[in-house]
């Protein structure tokens, strides 16, 4: 590992976003609702941009009150093009300055946005705040028109190979990772679905072959897991830290679980591993398929607050010092993602007439359950998850 460039930020970055194909990086200010950008290369990184710097700081803001102020983001695909949103307004950032994107209402809810993968379609949930998070917003950039989609939150993912994104529609009871065809401005989920316990995932990371993702979460533990693409078949489920001792908590146990940051996971260039930041200021080197653990010390006394990889296969390191490091791995990854995976998931779903847990074809990685499958379970054990439990004491009373 080869640190290729550093720079102090000046202020705690806790999220990054890197450009899909351009040397840019976007970071989220830990102390204001701002979205900073970097650009990188030639042993530099050298900030060129910011949207919100002049707003006001988070102050005492924490919990739902920091969430709701906190902005969100997305870059084009193929442009130095940046959007930021808020449950307020959406702008856009390029290299020649900020200007606002109009024909979106305000919602009282925070506003995720997305990019679809042609860049023609600004995609933004919710739609407003009458229907909640039932509904999104396809706002086409050409013509400013917009048409209404299905609810979604926490980002909108595409698969490196093309054909089919994901993303996250959360319920406090469980979570589903839909999956979508990538064709028209809309999104339709398709049937087959996966589905998580508990809510307060961030959006899944792909690995660069398309054949492993890993979803970060969730709002109760630091759990991490990776399935398999196209089979969703989970290969690995652990906790960053010590597992949660169960309500009450205790201080101690409280402070570890946030030390650790919500962004700190991502695949970088070698298709099987997985990095991972540490509240020690490490990052560490996880194989997939051999289980195989590296730790690589990076910012010594320091806490790593984000983790992103470049279009290149680098990584991008912030740390709770306000260093921000552009590292190199030192491997070459394979090369395009094949589009093999995408065609056999795609050849055995089809587009969700509605999208209800009781009428998907679902999977928690390791079972399945087919439309009406759920209307009958009234048999559980301590080792199911919260929402199958919680499922089968509805069906026991009905």
């Amino acid at each position: 590992m080869e640190i290729l460039a550093r720079i102090h930020s000046g202020a705690t970055v806790q999220r990054l976003l890197c450009h899909p194909r351009l040397p840019l990086v976007a970071g989220w200010d830990a102390d204001r609702p701002a979205v900073r950008i970097w650009e990188y290369g030639d042993g530099q990184l050298r900030e060129c941009g910011a949207v919100g710097a002049g707003s006001a700081v988070y102050g005492d803001d924490i919990g739902y009150e920091r969430f709701k102020r906190t902005p969100s983001a997305a870059w084009h695909p193929g442009e130095a093009l940046l959007v930021v949103a808020d449950a307020e307004s959406v702008a856009r950032w390029t290299p020649s300055g900020t200007s606002p994107i109009d024909g979106v209402a305000p919602t009282e809810y925070q506003r995720e946005v997305a990019f679809s993968p042609d860049g023609r379609t600004l995609w933004l949930s919710p739609a407003d705040g009458e229907n909640g998070w039932e509904q999104s917003v396809a706002l086409d950039l050409a013509s400013g028109t917009t048409s209404i989609g299905p609810g979604w939150d926490t980002g909108v993912v595409a698969h490196p190979a093309g054909g089919l994104v994901c993303t996250l529609q959360s319920g406090q009871g469980a979570t589903l990772v839909l999956f979508s065809e990538d064709t028209g401005p809309v999104l339709r989920p398709l049937r087959r679905a996966l589905v998580l316990d508990c809510d307060g995932y961030e959006a899944p990371t792909f690995s660069s072959d398309g054949r492993h993702f890993a979803v970060r979460g969730n709002a109760y533990d630091n759990s991490l897991e990776v399935f398999e693409f196209p089979s969703l078949r989970r290969v690995l489920s652990m906790t960053l830290g010590e597992p949660s001792p169960g309500y009450p908590y205790p201080q101690e146990w409280l402070d570890e679980m946030h030390a650790w940051s919500r962004h700190n996971v991502v695949f970088g260039p070698l298709p099987g591993v997985l990095w991972i930041g540490t509240p020690e200021g490490a990052v560490v080197e996880l194989e997939i398929d051999g289980k195989r653990v590296t730790e690589h010390e990076v910012l010594p006394g320091a806490a790593v607050t984000a983790l992103a990889a470049t279009a290149a296969g680098d990584l991008v390191v912030a740390g709770n010092d306000g260093m921000l490091l552009l590292l190199s791995v030192g491997r070459i990854g394979t090369g395009e993602a094949p589009r093999a995976a995408v065609t056999e998931f795609l050849a055995a779903t089809s587009e969700a007439s509605v999208v209800d847990m009781d009428q998907l074809d679902l999977t928690d990685g390791t079972r399945t359950w087919q439309p009406g499958d759920l209307e009958v379970v009234s048999e559980d054990s301590g080792t199911d998850p919260s929402w199958l439990r919680i499922r089968a004491a509805m069906n026991r009373l009905t």
